[in-house]
């Protein structure tokens, strides 16, 4: 009952947000409109049970996996190990596939082979950093600094892709296995500084994709070829619409075999070979894995099918308005609601709230989330308004979170650059950024360049909401143990002499 709730309070908002504009000064067809709300009912099943699914399968996969790489004490098979399933889990992510069809200047197979690559060395790189307690923020520095250096000689169409590339890491079925893989790995050290470090494989391995095709985007040419996005479908009855949804669900159940497949057979080689749990943790673990892949089957094809097309037509039409401009909040209020329906925001929450002991909780979590996809929105409608680039939103936004790195609580550093990898995650693919997509061509502006670069924005503003969270933080802390020892200083203050000896 209590996941029913949070699945809820998660989805209902967006749900009354889009029909509020389409009863008022959005009118969008029946067709689409019903395809939304049948979509919105997958949603929701979904979610609960990839909910439940996560909790029973591949939290306690990824630990056990971490723990027992660890426990090997070889550092090459931690290394080899890491990047094989950096690689597997890379090219089984469906999202992936739909990077490479966006650079068509660049053969679909080497872009995926190179990206796959990425992901798998900056996964062993977050795997040694945990195991040698390497601190966080000088690495993001180094590497975002290289990251910016070749963004400097890139084309402009490569940009945005290139960025919004750091997304392909934080598929719903991946990131909670390496979440727990971090968690698994830092539980066998016994320094204080274990638990901050269970954090931050997302925020590396995120960098992976984005070095990869800013690095293609050297080497190939850029096509002038214009983007063409999918025809957004009609429906005259509500039998063609239930058999659209049917067409669909092979499709995405697919896909997420190919997703989960990898994880399975990872996690299946470690069991055969290190026995990491007895036959009863298995069979939780298999009802888990279904729940997971029947959960997020119905996500995606509820997103896919009757979310992707209804953000498409409400950008057109809101873009279309004499008062354009409203786009911008209205893109802000979804903004802040629907990050809390992405799937891998719900591990992360808890997660932070479990390894913190309730000293960060999700409500504070999924705040600083909502107030920073909120912001992200309204400025990537800013841009699409305006066409400015990417750069001049990009550039300054990871200075400041990198400098705000320096000044918070390591633990907060790394949850933050792991958030804005699991808040870019299905929902901002499927709808924000057809929503973008949308408003783009009615405003008649240049899809590749303005539109893409949603998912880039969504996963940069949580870095700073976050870290601003931390410094609240430790203003607090610092606070309540100043006014801690002012307590204790004036206790002894009103003693007399002999008070004091008597203590």
């Amino acid at each position: 009952m209590e996941k029913a709730m949070e699945t809820g309070k998660a989805v209902l908002p967006v749900l009354g947000i889009v029909l509020l504009l389409c009863f008022s000064i959005a009118p969008i067809s029946p067709g689409i409109l019903m395809a939304f709300l049948v979509g919105a009912v997958f949603l929701m099943l979904g979610m609960l049970l990839f909910s439940l699914g996560v909790e029973m399968s591949m939290t306690l996969m990824g630990e056990r996996v971490g723990t027992c790489m660890t426990k090997t004490r070889k550092l090459g098979i931690v290394i080899l190990m890491g990047f094989v399933l950096g690689f597997i889990i890379t090219v089984s992510e469906p999202d992936l596939q739909v990077l490479a069809e966006q650079v068509p200047s660049v053969p679909n197979l080497i872009l995926i082979v190179a990206v796959a690559v990425g992901v798998g060395i900056f996964l062993v790189v977050a795997l040694l950093r945990m195991l040698f307690s390497v601190a966080l923020p000088p690495l993001l520095v180094a590497f975002y600094l290289a990251v910016f250096l070749l963004a400097f000689f890139v084309p402009d169409s490569f940009l945005a892709v290139a960025f919004d590339s750091g997304g392909v890491t934080t598929g719903p079925m991946t990131v909670p296995f390496i979440m727990a893989l971090g968690v698994g790995i830092a539980s066998i050290r016994n320094d204080r500084h274990a638990s901050d470090d269970s954090f931050g494989l997302v925020a590396l391995c995120s960098i992976g994709p984005i070095l990869a095709v800013l690095i293609l985007g050297l080497i190939y040419l850029p096509e002038n070829q214009e983007y063409v996005p999918d025809a957004i479908p009609e429906f005259s009855s509500s039998v063609e619409l239930g058999r659209y949804f049917l067409e669909e669900l092979p499709e995405y159940m697919k896909e997420m075999a190919i997703s989960l497949l990898p994880i399975v057979l990872f996690f299946v080689l470690f069991q055969v070979i290190f026995r990491l749990v007895p036959g009863k943790s298995l069979i939780r673990i298999g009802i888990g894995l279904v729940y997971t892949y029947a959960g997020l089957v119905l996500f995606l094809t509820g997103v896919n099918v009757g979310f992707s097309p209804a953000g498409n037509y409400l950008g057109q039409v809101l873009a279309a308005l004499p008062y354009r401009w409203v786009i911008v909040p209205i893109g802000m209020l979804i903004g802040y609601f629907i990050v809390r329906a992405e799937p891998a925001v719900f591990v992360l929450t808890k997660q932070v709230e479990e390894i913190t002991d309730g000293a960060i909780s999700a409500g504070a979590m999924g705040l600083s989330l909502s107030i920073g996809v909120s912001v992200s929105l309204g400025l990537a409608m800013v841009r699409v308004l305006t066409g400015l680039s990417i750069f001049w939103f990009i550039l300054p936004g990871y200075a400041l979170a990198l400098g705000l790195s320096f000044f918070v609580p390591k633990i907060f550093t790394a949850i933050a650059f792991d958030s804005g990898g699991v808040a870019s995650g299905p929902m901002t693919a499927t709808f924000l950024l057809p929503f973008a997509m949308g408003a783009c061509s009615a405003v008649g502006g240049n899809i590749i360049t303005d539109a893409f670069g949603v998912v880039a924005m969504v996963a940069m503003t949580p870095l700073i909401t976050i870290q601003i969270l931390g410094l609240v933080f430790r203003v607090r802390a610092a606070k309540a143990e100043g006014e801690g020892q002012e307590a204790y200083v004036s206790a002894f203050e009103g003693m007399g002499d002999m008070d004091i000896i008597e203590l």
